[in-house]
């Protein structure tokens, strides 16, 4: 089973008033294990960034003006996607994103019922709690991501972690940790104790990726919001 977790990033809330996406992220899972494949677009949305939505994510117009536009992604991003099942934090947001890009390029739209939305799995697991991506972390204690990399595509890893801790759990075996191993005759890990802090670089965030990012965020005229909140 072929599975894809997505995140996108905007100019704004409202594609109705004209915000555009720039930035998706996606990562591959395979029977909820992630393959190393992924993919990553930033976009020129040919409109100026709203400031709230650039101190969110850090990208700015100088730095997105370079990007292809959307049209010309289009085919490679849903290439990518083909007709999996697409994991995503509030499915509602992303795909109404998605689809009007996709409409505004005479595209076939994106069927919300391809989605798993783990906003509601989240919302139904943990009635009245805060579900954010960043709540849902610290009640997994996946807690070793880098905020300076914040973005779709380093979102979409983290949030691969928290789907599958929401459907119970990562199976013995298939943690990230490279030091685990396992014994398959008795089907479990011969280290009792299962880390549960990740480390996202064995998982896939590579060294130019980091580098290529960092390079980008000391180009910013504004520092990112995010370095408020790092410990």
């Amino acid at each position: 089973m072929r599975e894809v977790v997505l995140d996108t990033e905007t100019t704004g809330l409202s594609p109705e008033k004209g915000d555009r996406v720039v930035e998706i992220g996606c990562v591959e899972l395979l029977n909820h294990v992630p393959t190393g494949k992924t993919y990553q677009a930033y976009i020129n949305p040919q409109k100026n960034m709203d400031p709230s939505a650039e101190e969110v994510h850090g990208l700015s117009n100088e730095f997105l003006k370079d990007q292809p536009v959307f049209k010309d992604i289009v085919s490679e991003f849903l290439d990518f996607i083909s007709d999996s099942t697409l994991i995503i934090h509030n499915a509602e947001f992303d795909i109404g994103f998605l689809n009007a890009e996709l409409k505004r390029i005479e595209r076939n739209e994106i069927n919300i019922n391809q989605s798993i939305d783990t906003l509601t799995m989240a919302r139904e697991k943990f009635p009245g709690a805060q579900n954010s991506l960043d709540a849902l972390c610290r009640r997994f204690d996946i807690n070793n991501f880098d905020r300076e990399t914040h973005g779709a595509l380093l979102d979409s890893k983290i949030l691969a972690e928290v789907y599958l801790e929401l459907l119970g759990g990562k199976e013995p075996g298939l943690s990230l940790d490279s030091n685990a191993s396992f014994n398959v005759e008795d089907n479990k890990p011969n280290n009792t104790t299962r880390k549960k802090k990740i480390n996202i670089n064995s998982y896939g965030v590579d060294n130019h990726e980091k580098e290529s990012h960092k390079a980008f965020l000391s180009s910013m005229s504004t520092k990112p919001l995010w370095e408020d909140y790092e410990s």
